[in-house]
């Protein structure tokens, strides 16, 4: 069963192949869907990500260049979306951003305001400026789907500033959810295990995470980007018509333990 069958959405986030927006197009893809993909301007990233889109077997799939931070951008995006698409569906929100300096274990008191800013601006609030603009091009509703981590949650050493702006980026979901509910957007997040990916691996101390979870877990592994690609799949699709402002954890079951 194609469960996306005839769905058009907008994927965030793809900077490389091994992008967890990568594998939630390839999934979205393979249900039926048919994939915008908005990315960080600049000749290398381009190249970056038709490679990865190319490698999923996505070549030649719609790109535009879109610095979230910049509102221009993403005006000038979505009016290209909406010539090219006319209406979406669902809007996948694959991004974050924190100078690497401040993301390493005991320095996070030591932030300044402006990587604090940066971080905040480009995590979180761009849900809320995508969302804005993607209301306009959903006239029967549709799905929104953010990506976070349980460092919003807890305190992970070395997530630091990033884990400030993904409490805020959960916080945004539920008030857009409860905002645009009466639209029949439905908003969520899905909070994955940590996994090899660029902004990852720029986490001091990730090694020692993975280590953990495999030890903690109670499925004693670590994810994959397969099962994020399904579950927010599911989370696109009407099958999960009655679900929004929800936080979905995918993280063999990390998250349930005290000890």
């Amino acid at each position: 069963m194609s469960f996306l069958k005839g769905k058009r959405g907008l994927v965030f986030g793809v900077a490389n192949d091994r992008s967890i927006a990568v594998a939630i197009a390839k999934e979205a893809v393979s249900q039926g869907a048919t994939c915008g993909f908005p990315y960080l301007p600049g000749e290398k990233n381009e190249r970056r990500v038709s490679k990865a889109l190319e490698d999923i077997g996505l070549a030649g799939a719609w790109l535009f260049p879109c610095d979230v931070s910049k509102d221009a951008d993403l005006d000038a995006c979505f009016a290209a979306a909406r010539e090219k698409f006319d209406t979406i569906d669902f809007v996948v929100h694959s991004l974050a951003f924190a100078d690497r300096t401040w993301l390493k274990p005991g320095n996070f008191h030591e932030t300044p305001r402006d990587a604090f800013a940066q971080a905040i601006d480009v995590s979180a609030y761009s849900l809320v400026a995508i969302a804005r603009r993607a209301k306009a091009m959903m006239p029967n509703g549709g799905s929104i789907l953010a990506m976070t981590y349980y460092g919003s949650q807890k305190m992970i050493p070395g997530y630091n500033v990033m884990g400030v702006a993904k409490a805020a980026l959960e916080a945004c979901t539920r008030y857009l959810a409860g905002e645009l509910g009466q639209f029949g957007i439905r908003v969520n997040t899905i909070s994955a295990g940590p996994l090899r990916t660029l902004s990852a691996m720029a986490v001091g101390g990730i090694d020692e995470i993975f280590t953990w979870i495999e030890k903690k877990a109670p499925l004693h592994r670590n994810i994959t980007q397969e099962e994020v690609g399904r579950t927010a799949a599911f989370l696109l699709s009407d099958q999960a018509g009655a679900i929004t402002a929800e936080n979905i954890f995918v993280d063999a079951g990390y998250n349930a333990v005290g000890l």
